[in-house]
């Protein structure tokens, strides 16, 4: 399965300190690119752990490639970057994000 995830970063515009900058997406390419985990981080460096990502949702959506989010396909705010998993999992692990919190 090692090779059926993605592991994406993405940074978003600030709008506000109720919602998040920074969002890690675990990508199940195998599965019509829907999350299997993800993670929420605020301007205030809160870290928000989603190991259900589709719990409150209405419809399911699959995640964007990073080629898409960076194409503006989705909107200006956004700027996306894969990662390894041990950077995933390493935030996860831990709940602590020590990163930046706009795109580089």
């Amino acid at each position: 399965m090692e090779s059926d995830v993605e592991y994406i970063q993405l940074f978003m515009q600030y709008e506000s300190d109720e919602m998040p900058v920074v969002f890690f997406y675990e990508v199940d390419l195998r599965d019509d690119r829907l999350a299997l985990r993800e993670m929420h981080v605020f301007a205030n460096g809160t870290v928000k752990l989603e190991s259900d990502p589709y719990d409150d949702v209405i419809e399911v959506c699959p995640i964007p490639t990073v080629d898409e989010l960076n194409a503006k396909v989705w909107g200006d705010g956004f700027h996306a970057v894969v990662i390894s998993k041990e950077e995933f999992n390493e935030i996860w692990n831990t709940g602590i994000y020590g990163g930046n919190l706009t795109a580089p």
